[in-house]
């Protein structure tokens, strides 16, 4: 049977395919998993930079994940490291530099020399890009704030999120409970995703007082016992980051609904595949 799509497939990511291809074909899904570029296509481009934002768009992946930090100058600076030094020509701490320092700064070379025009990006140019037309991925924000506090680093991504009209697609993660509490006391409904590393066995009641949606684990913890207690207290499983293609299917069938990865378009093939496999054997 032909399906018919009115939009673009990168434009609408994969997972929006699929609910297209289900309402029009007529194939039951139990649920559907949604890929998100980690830090972009971070595997084949310089992570958190344009290059690789739009590799994950291109890819047709559903969202990206990237970290946001505070400058000397309160800049909200798109960047995982405490310091320049792994992903920059430059050295120093991001918190000490100002916004003029760090914009200087070729982030991209350290990858591949191709790629020297690239420089760390703000959250306000990620938020331009986001609300370009056709653009409909979602964001997946972390604040950077488990080991450094940075003072209104919560209020200022709220408001740009505000400013922009994207709280409907923005997720915002930590591994700090206690910033992610002020996040939801700022604002009822933006999503929440509580990162947790390993398998704590409490990260199911502090995602419930933190009032989290969901919990953002690693593989270990989504295909635990944990992990289906955080299905049946109600809270959603993303898991962080995978780049072995073949991982989908035992997540497929713990019920994960998210997976972030540096190869956004090894798995979105890859998906693509298991759903065929299991249209298929209905």
């Amino acid at each position: 049977m032909d399906v018919q799509v009115s939009e673009p497939f990168e434009q609408i990511g994969y997972t929006g395919f699929m609910k297209a291809y289900c309402e029009y074909g007529g194939m039951l899904m139990n649920h559907g998993i949604e890929l998100f570029g980690h830090r972009g296509a971070s595997g084949h481009y310089p992570e958190n930079t344009l290059s690789a934002f739009e590799a994950a768009k291109r890819s047709g992946a559903d969202g990206i994940k990237f970290s946001v930090r505070m400058s000397k100058d309160h800049q909200l600076m798109v960047i995982h490291d405490e310091s320049v030094n792994r992903t920059t020509n430059g050295s120093g701490i991001v918190r000490n530099m100002n916004y003029e320092e760090l914009k200087k700064l070729d982030a991209g070379s350290w990858f591949n020399g191709e790629f020297s025009n690239e420089t760390i990006m703000t959250l306000h140019q990620v938020a331009e890009w986001a609300t370009q037309d056709g653009n409909r991925m979602r964001l997946n924000i972390e604040l950077k704030n488990d080991s450094i506090d940075f003072v209104s680093l919560e209020r200022a991504v709220l408001r740009l999120t505000r400013y922009y009209e994207l709280e409907n697609r923005v997720i915002i993660s930590s591994f700090n409970p206690k910033s992610l509490m002020l996040v939801r006391a700022l604002h009822p409904t933006i999503e929440i995703g509580y990162l947790v590393e390993g398998v704590p066995q409490n990260a199911v009641a502090k995602a419930k007082k933190i009032g989290a949606s969901s919990i953002h684990c690693q593989e270990q913890f989504a295909l635990s016992s944990e992990g289906q207690k955080t299905l049946a207290a109600g809270l959603s499983l993303r898991v962080y980051p995978v780049n072995d293609k073949s991982r989908i299917e035992p997540f497929y069938q713990a019920g994960v609904s998210a997976v972030m990865t540096d190869f956004p378009d090894d798995f979105v093939k890859e998906y693509s595949l298991l759903v065929q496999s299991k249209r298929a054997v209905q």
